[in-house]
């Protein structure tokens, strides 16, 4: 009776540990594409005039779920998504601590201004009602996310992108061409031959068609959406990485013209997708992944007097100081191999490689404007200190930004476990 009364206990045992590993995932999204069209805002200065559109701006989202904790994570079509937008959404958004919603820009420069800035004649001509409604598309999504749930198994590999897809303006060679991919699958018998969802995570600036051709557009990214989901099924999600001063689309041409059309968006958009699969198609399945959120509020001096300038006259009010220190929030999550950072800027490309190379993963991922959206991040060294850099500083919140950045995450990273061995 007693081995029988032990048997039934540690079979009990077994099943609950089994059920409290178990992963689930759910993706949703919504298209925030005005209608009708209105300007678009490739960063500071006045929104330029639309006439028309190629493809679809969105919201994409992924939700994880394991053992109670959730965590969201959301791509936007937009130069940038500041946290008082984003703390908007967290609040329509039930079941997932607002620390765990992740809301990340894809920088397309060809979508409508999200923070309101000033023009040389200091007018504010951001579409407020258009920003408001974004706001509930964020929180749709997610919330529908949250309803798709379901057991997943995920493939998880970082591995280097080939082609013609991005290079830095200011040194050619100096960027980082890992591209890291998350794709999930569901394990329940619905979604068994298509993915669930594929995150990829790049460091590119979407420019291709900039704000000054009249265009509004996802750029690069919405090809690559289109792409994937027709060979791997489910919902893409693209999350940009350390792209600043200046890693950007590689649509050069013999003679130092460039390709700023559509037909160069698909090109690009289809080679980073194809890459991304083929990088992520060999990885072994991970049917048991650990799921681990973390984040911190970091607060970062503003020194720069344009962007003081900026912050004080902005229409959206940002998290500010009477002494110029903005507050914001950094999130680091382990998602079985993966170990991802989330950054609130475009951090340097050698902040990135350091970065990667001090995280607890062999799978880094870097998640760039990310809960914010505070222009340069560059290291005190660079800072003012080549003519290459004045316009990357100017546009930086200051010289103690990334110092400040880089010793907090260092810290979240050492104080939490590493991501696992696969």
């Amino acid at each position: 009776m007693k081995k029988l009364i032990y048997l039934l206990a540690f079979t009990l045992f077994c099943s609950t540990t089994i059920s409290a590993q178990e992963l689930k995932v759910g993706a949703a999204l919504r298209v925030i594409t005005p209608d009708p069209l209105i300007p678009i805002s490739g960063g500071v200065g006045t929104p330029s005039p639309v006439q028309e559109k190629k493809g679809n701006l969105f919201v994409r989202a992924m939700v994880m779920e394991q053992n109670g904790v959730r965590v969201a994570i959301v791509g936007i079509d937009n130069l940038g998504w500041p946290a008082v937008l984003g703390d908007q959404s967290r609040s329509l958004i039930k079941g997932i601590p607002p620390e765990n919603i992740l809301i990340g820009a894809t920088h397309t420069h060809s979508a409508p201004d999200a923070y309101g800035f000033p023009n040389e004649k200091g007018e504010v001509l951001a579409d407020f009602d258009y920003l408001e409604w974004c706001v509930k598309q964020v929180a749709d999504a997610v919330n529908e996310a949250i309803e798709n749930l379901e057991p997943a198994a995920l493939k998880i590999a970082v591995g280097e992108a080939k082609g013609k897809i991005a290079y830095n303006y200011y040194a050619p060679d100096l960027y980082d061409l890992r591209c890291g991919v998350i794709q999930a699958f569901s394990t329940s018998g619905k979604n068994k031959d298509n993915a669930i969802a594929t995150l990829v995570n790049y460091a590119v600036h979407p420019e291709v068609i900039g704000s000054n051709r009249g265009i509004l557009s996802p750029d690069l990214c919405g090809p690559l959406y289109d792409r994937i989901e027709a060979k791997a099924g489910g919902i893409a999600i693209f999350m940009n990485g350390a792209q600043g001063g200046m890693v950007t689309a590689d649509n050069r041409r013999p003679g130092g013209e460039e390709a700023g059309d559509w037909e160069e968006c698909i090109r690009i958009g289809e080679l980073l997708a194809d890459q991304a699969l083929a990088i992520v198609d060999k990885a072994p399945l991970q049917t048991a992944p650990t799921l681990f959120a973390t984040s911190k509020e970091i607060k970062l001096p503003v020194t720069s007097p344009l962007m003081r300038m900026l912050i004080d006259n902005a229409g959206l009010k940002l998290n500010i100081t009477e002494d110029y220190t903005l507050s914001t929030t950094v999130n680091l999550l382990n998602i079985g191999s993966a170990q991802i950072l989330t950054i609130p800027g475009e951090a340097l490309p050698n902040i990135g490689y350091y970065l990667k190379r001090k995280m607890n993963t062999d799978h880094p991922f870097l998640f760039g404007l990310t809960n914010d959206a505070f222009g340069y991040m560059l290291t005190k060294e660079d800072f003012n200190s080549f003519k290459r850099y004045e316009y990357v500083s100017k546009t930086s919140l200051g010289e103690e930004t990334a110092e400040v950045y880089i010793e907090e995450v260092l810290q979240l990273i050492a104080e939490s476990p590493g991501a696992e061995n696969h």
